[in-house]
């Protein structure tokens, strides 16, 4: 960092009390749950509410990542994470600080009429990934979250920096039997995972093996291993419901009766018992999993498997995943603003840095019904990019986010036909199923994209002064 950075920040500071809480400021967002209400007002802070922030000129002097030149560190060719005065980042693979500004999900619809917008828009599927490419990077986007057309993607020039889901347990889960499309995620029996099965982890040494074709790619950001895994406080009594000659049984039982002796049963099960169960499932299946990903892949992060619902205020679950993740992923609904103490728990007990990489609202503007997933819903585009400036300032403020992931790039189109439940008719994306920008919303996504190292370090300045 330069002396007229230094200079200019420490001055920002210094005429502040700008970091207000967004419950302090005076906006307000009227939001609901369902799309037929009711609307209740939110405290929202945006930029506009803290004009010496948005005064800030946008970010220069960027790596082909997308890092900050302002602070080197170490190079290793690869991303890696890394804490400095308190606070987590990224490396990019030339060493200077980064910050992943992601839209997940970012491919192609295969609706009649989304091919033939596509058509008219794009021509081919070269074009399509060379504009997506532009549309994000000129809206400060710098990488590409789960579910995205990474192989098409990968050859625009410049690339985006990207991340893959490899669904080691949902894919075991198919080969082996019993799971079911639920919204959102896989379904298990009795919401238990099969960690315990003797086959998972031949399994997951096999399917790993394809990590390897990307072993050596500087932009590849990291691996996520599945999405939203019932990680559940009920897993215990869950596998117990299983057949005496199921594993999983097998394996709860005998955890119970080393805690509590040959005779135990259901009945003495106590809900500290069912925490540490649940830990102890954790464990398992980030050891296994992570052993895999590192064997074939040893460069690149790992990002968990997207930690979602009730499972986001478990410590077990982020005290189990310390030893084996580089950055843990959450997918982070039913808060308009990020809540501090949650998010702390989730750094004092892994000791990690967090992604959130699933968060949206929804429009009523859009003309979509918004019946279909957890986002929030509100009545403009306009109102989205609220809610994407009050969630990203938190997240930036916090010191353990290192990026996140917005969901997604396109709208739903109510035409798709096997689609999951969660994504049938709602106005998620920052283009409609038709491609089109919805540009109050990403006018507002580049105003905090733009300048999010300025943001970060002026928030830091005011931190160190108070």
């Amino acid at each position: 960092m330069d002396i007229l950075e230094r200079k200019q920040w420490a001055g920002i500071a210094v005429c502040l009390s700008l970091i207000v809480p967004a419950a302090m400021v005076g906006s307000e967002v009227e939001v609901a749950r369902e799309p037929r209400g009711p609307y209740t007002a939110y405290a929202t802070r945006t930029l506009e509410d803290l004009p010496e922030l948005a005064a800030l000129p946008a970010d220069a002097n960027l790596s082909q990542y997308g890092g900050w030149k302002g602070r080197q560190v170490q190079a290793t060719g690869f991303f890696y994470a890394t804490n400095i005065a308190g606070r987590w980042w990224l490396a990019d693979p030339e060493g200077f600080l980064f910050l992943h500004k992601g839209i997940a999900a970012v491919s192609q619809l295969n609706t009649p009429g989304a091919r033939a917008a596509h058509g008219k828009i794009f021509g081919n599927e070269k074009q399509w990934a060379q504009h997506t490419a532009q549309l994000m990077r000129s809206n400060g986007f710098n990488g590409l979250g789960a579910w995205s057309d990474t192989e098409r993607l990968r050859q625009a020039s410049p690339p985006l920096v990207y991340t893959r889901i490899w669904n080691f347990m949902s894919g075991y889960g198919t080969k082996r039997g019993g799971i079911y499309q639920k919204s959102g995620h896989m379904g298990y029996p009795n919401d238990c995972i099969f960690v315990f099965d003797p086959g998972f982890e031949a399994f997951c040494d096999e399917h790993a093996k394809r990590l390897s074709a990307q072993k050596d790619d500087p932009w590849l950001l990291g691996h996520f291993s599945d999405n939203e895994l019932p990680l559940w406080r009920t897993s215990l009594k869950g596998f117990l419901k299983f057949p005496e000659n199921d594993p999983g049984h097998q394996a709860a039982l005998k955890w119970l009766r080393e805690r509590h002796g040959q005779d135990a049963t259901v009945a003495d099960i106590a809900e500290q018992d069912e925490r540490d169960f649940l830990g102890f499932v954790a464990d398992r299946y980030f050891r296994i999993v992570s052993r895999a990903i590192k064997k074939y892949d040893p460069n690149h992060l790992f990002l968990g498997s997207r930690i979602n619902g009730r499972a986001t205020t478990y410590p077990e679950i982020f005290r189990a995943a310390a030893p084996y993740l580089d950055v843990i992923a959450v997918n982070y609904y039913w808060a308009w603003t990020p809540d501090a103490n949650l998010m702390g728990m989730w750094n004092r007990e892994s000791g990690r840095p967090v992604m959130i990489t699933e968060w949206y609202a929804k429009g009523m503007d859009s003309g979509l019904a918004n019946r279909s997933g957890a986002g929030w819903t509100v009545k403009t585009q306009a109102d989205r990019g609220r809610f994407y400036q009050n969630f990203t300032l938190s997240l930036l403020e916090s010191k353990i986010c290192v990026g996140w992931d917005w969901f997604k790039y396109t709208d739903n189109d109510p035409d798709a036909v096997g689609v999951d439940p969660s994504n049938v008719d709602s106005n998620k994306g920052i283009v409609s199923n038709r491609y089109l920008p919805y540009r109050p919303l990403l006018d507002a996504m580049k105003q905090v994209n733009d300048r999010s190292y300025g943001l970060v370090h002026a928030m830091d300045a005011v931190s160190e002064r108070k």
